[in-house]
């Protein structure tokens, strides 16, 4: 009995004792290595540029930088070929329409002319055998000529050596059967810079008289031709 009972505790002290062996942890110091940092001035010089040429995050070009940048470059390059574009003709061209211009703001700063005022010379056929009376009047640079279908002129003004500027005026008329012109209208001529032309054309014609003429139509449509002559 005394047998048994050493050899279980010696049995318990084997078993305890291998317990502790297992359950002992042996700790092992575990070394990371990390490797040498040299202060910036020791850097080699080809690594230093490389850090400094390296844009921050702040730095870094945006998706939207980029496009203002390449919309900006495709704007210059659009100028540089309108300025190829611009050449001497069309900077002539520019330059004629502002001379227009200035002459149309000149012209219109004058002060308006009274029609009533103004006076010209009126050539008159009164006692002339009316199959003499032509249709033509100074004949030349300047001339007066009128086309109304069998009718003739008693009272022709002459406003052709009133204006400074020359040119070529057709004022389209009607005129009743009594002989009086009761509408004038000027036609535009782009050769015309003088805009005076037209009010003494438009003037004259309103003041001539023709014949009278009972079976005429009612109103009839004729037109007076002026060629005024630069003064």
């Amino acid at each position: 009995m005394g047998t048994l009972i050493f050899h279980i505790l010696l049995f318990s002290a084997f078993l305890i004792a291998g317990i502790e062996m297992k359950g002992t942890v042996q700790e092992e110091e575990l070394l990371i290595e990390f490797p040498d940092l040299l202060p910036e001035e020791e850097l080699p010089e080809d690594e230093v540029e490389q850090q400094e040429s390296e844009p921050t995050p702040n730095e870094a070009s945006s998706p939207l930088q980029e496009t203002r940048s390449n919309r900006t470059n495709v704007a210059s390059n659009r100028l540089a070929q309108n300025d190829e574009f611009f050449d001497e003709e069309y900077l002539r061209e520019v330059e004629a329409a502002k001379q227009l211009v200035s002459d149309v703001n000149n012209q219109l700063s004058k002060e308006a002319v009274d029609m009533e005022d103004i006076e010209m010379p009126v050539q008159t056929t009164e006692g002339m055998n009316p199959d003499s009376i032509q249709n033509v009047v100074y004949t030349g640079e300047s001339n007066i000529v009128y086309y109304l279908k069998n009718r003739h002129h008693l009272r022709l003004p002459i406003p052709v050596y009133l204006a400074q500027g020359g040119g070529k005026i057709i004022v389209d008329i009607s005129v009743n059967r009594q002989g009086k012109v009761i509408q004038a209208e000027p036609r535009k001529n782009p050769a015309i810079r003088d805009e005076q032309i037209y009010i003494y054309a438009k003037v004259a014609a309103s003041r001539t008289v023709f014949n009278s003429d009972p079976n005429a139509p009612n109103p009839q449509q004729g037109t007076i031709h002026y060629t005024f002559v630069a003064q």
